[in-house]
């Protein structure tokens, strides 16, 4: 009997300790198949795992229900789809678990910097990055005065002076700002005679007039006096507002003639606001510098029609620039799944979206089986999978010769900045710089010719020193 009952204790204890093994084996299995769907379906949106949600502050609600909850169900407002049409309920638990893995990482982790101060090498080009300034929130908005000072938008709604003495100040008196989802402070712009007029402007997200709920993208022009905004005047406010929080553009570019180009996204209602006219949302707009309307406007006299239009069928462009020699107006857009573009803006044309297109919904779902149709523009470039593009410039000037004209772009999702050669209209070669930089959000060339690029988490901006 004792030797029976011991032989039972051993069998037991293999027993507790085989299902122990595969408890944890399950639990392993479990997690990396959480990890391959959040690779597959999230970080288009979320970045990195890890920044997204170490020590990750939850809008609504941390826990595992909340979270499977977020996934199923989606928040639309915040521009966050639902995936249950795409993922079964054990597929969605296992992100969710995955996802309170990652959040259960120290907040020390997250913030982990590289310190990476070696000389870079480009196929064409060799340069250094200097670390210009560190510890802004979000930084989006970079533009230079003309005595060297740098003016930077954060996301938050701060608008921050950077003097060539290397102090740092926040302005006063800048626009009432919605900083909720992919809103807040957006873009900064100085009027071409900035020297004679002092205009200064800037895109943001505006909260509605009625109803603080509702918001959309708005133009505001004012001059600087010390580290106070003075002369604030709302030249532009899309319509209409709505209560989504996300796809709200918005870059700004001068052109040669003056007049005032900008993006406004489609602010997450696709199939209602990009196609048609009698809204200002999934368009590129021009203006004059006083928030009036070209007289030839391609939809000046088109009843019904919102007449700052100057094209249309976009998602959501968050890189607007001009091309240096020919004085043409270029953008970059992000897609869905897959499709972000270049365009070349032409006046009065339709640029497909949602109707064509390159990619898929989130949640792996088709939209659209067309990628092209009769009236509808095809992009310079399109990018499977997407890079999510932000920000765009073109390379100014004699100090990187071999970059001399070539667009420069954020990636949020891969984190580096873009090098697009260009062979007339047609992009003829591509170069990742700086990978693992961090979230590229903007980029912008100073008057005396450097590169200067923009990261989010934790915020910084650098200069890239050609050698």
């Amino acid at each position: 009997m004792r030797k029976i009952g011991y032989l039972a204790v051993v069998i037991i204890g293999i027993g507790i300790g085989l299902y122990s093994t595969i408890k944890k084996r399950a639990n392993a299995s479990h997690l990396e198949t959480g990890q391959q769907l959040f690779n597959n379906y999230c970080i288009g949106c979320h970045n990195d795992k890890k920044s997204s949600f170490i020590a990750r502050e939850w809008l609504f609600g941390g826990n595992k229900e909340e979270i499977i909850n977020s996934i199923k169900h989606g928040r639309v407002s915040f521009g966050m789809p639902a995936f249950s049409e795409g993922l079964n309920d054990k597929q969605i638990a296992s992100m969710a678990d995955y996802i309170l893995a990652l959040a259960s990482q120290t907040k020390m982790t997250a913030t982990i910097e590289s310190s990476n101060v070696s000389i870079h090498k480009s196929e064409v080009q060799t340069f250094t990055v200097d670390t210009v300034l560190s510890g802004l929130d979000i930084p989006w908005g970079l533009e230079f005065l003309p005595d060297g000072s740098l003016l930077i938008s954060e996301r938050d709604g701060d608008l921050l002076l950077f003097t060539s003495e290397g102090q740092l100040t926040k302005v006063s008196n800048s626009p009432n700002v919605l900083a909720a989802g992919q809103g807040g402070m957006l873009d900064l712009e100085l009027h071409p005679n900035y020297e004679q007029n002092g205009w200064i402007y800037m895109a943001y997200s505006s909260p509605g007039t009625e109803d603080e709920g509702l918001a959309n993208t708005a133009i505001m022009r004012a001059r600087l006096q010390g580290n106070e905004l003075t002369d604030n005047e709302v030249i532009f406010k899309a319509k209409p507002e709505t209560d989504k929080r996300h796809h709200y553009g918005c870059k700004l570019e001068f052109d040669q003639e003056g007049y005032l180009y900008f993006s406004v996204g489609d602010r997450g209602d696709r199939d209602r606001h990009p196609q048609a006219l009698d809204n200002d949302c999934g368009k590129i707009h021009r203006i004059n510098d006083d928030g009036s309307i070209p007289d030839d406007n391609p939809f000046v006299k088109t009843e019904g029609a919102q007449p700052s239009i100057y094209l249309y069928g976009h998602r959501n462009p968050q890189g607007v620039c001009m091309h240096p020699e020919t004085g043409r107006i270029w953008t970059d857009e992000h897609g869905p799944k897959g499709g972000d573009e270049i365009n070349l803006i032409e006046p009065g044309k339709n640029y497909g979206w949602p109707v064509i297109s390159f990619g898929i919904n989130y949640n792996g779902t088709t939209f659209t089986n067309d990628t092209a149709k009769a009236g509808m523009e095809q992009p310079v470039h399109y990018w499977v999978p997407s890079i999510a593009p932000c920000g765009m410039t073109f390379v100014k000037g004699d100090r990187y010769p071999n970059w001399k004209n070539n667009i420069l772009t954020g990636s949020l999702r891969f984190e580096y900045l873009h090098r697009v050669v260009l062979d007339g209209d047609k992009v003829s070669h591509e170069e990742k710089l700086l990978e693992g930089i961090g979230r590229v959000r903007n980029v912008e060339m100073s008057p005396d010719g450097y590169i200067y690029v923009a990261i989010e988490k934790p915020g910084k901006i650098l200069k890239l020193i050609p050698q």
